[in-house]
């Protein structure tokens, strides 16, 4: 038993073996289950890993990135488009959306940052192992969510065209967020009584019961 274990443990941490590029123009790219690929990126495409698939870096311009359950990579950087983990995906570095949405089901993680300009960031009990950056979007981190690198909200550049609604940051039951919570512009803050919060600069936190915030 003790040597099946070590070879497991040894398989886990073995480099991956060598797998090869692919790189389209308005196309997209599909993984299949269980299948490696060296890294993807495309234009006017969308990205697909199927459960357990392998890849590197993943990049796609106008066009969305989904990680089936189980599949991994390095990193995942989208503009235009959105970027989704199911369960148990995991992307060692960063995950990083322009003009996009970004959403981590329980039990995914994200090892380093995850950021965009516009678009919401939901992490349901998904782990992110470095900070959440938005400049215009909204954050969800719940259901026992895990952020270790704080928050930052930054302030808008740029023309502003109308009075924007200012994100809305949701920090929900049993979740946790270590680190600074950073906002340089306006933004509706509110914190579950059973969440754990660090240092919250630039906003006032609204305390509320039950499984919603107020509106």
């Amino acid at each position: 038993m003790r040597s099946l274990l070590l070879a497991a443990a040894l398989a886990t941490s073995l480099p991956l073996l060598a797998a090869d590029d692919i790189s389209k123009v308005n196309s997209s790219i599909r993984i299949e289950s269980g299948q490696q690929a060296g890294d993807l990126d495309t234009v006017n495409g969308g990205i697909r890993l199927g459960e357990n698939a392998v890849a590197e870096a993943v990049e796609t311009v106008n066009g969305s990135v989904r990680f089936e359950r189980g599949a991994r990579a390095d990193s995942a950087e989208t503009v235009n488009g959105s970027i989704e983990l199911a369960e148990t995906a995991l992307v060692t570095r960063g995950i990083e959306a322009v003009n996009g949405s970004i959403d981590l089901a329980a039990g995914a993680e994200a090892g380093g940052d995850v950021s965009n300009v516009n678009g919401a960031i939901s992490v349901r009990g998904a782990r992110v192992g470095g900070r959440i950056e938005t400049v215009s979007g909204n954050i969800t981190v719940t259901e026992g969510g895990r952020v270790a690198g704080g928050i930052k909200v930054e302030k808008p550049s740029g023309w502003s065209w109308g009075r924007q609604r200012p994100p809305r940051i949701v920090i929900g039951p049993n979740s946790q967020v270590d680190g600074e919570l950073l906002f340089e512009r306006e933004v509706e803050l509110f914190v579950h009584n059973t969440a754990k919060v660090g240092r919250i600069s630039g906003a006032e936190a609204v305390r509320y019961d039950g499984a919603q915030p107020p509106n």
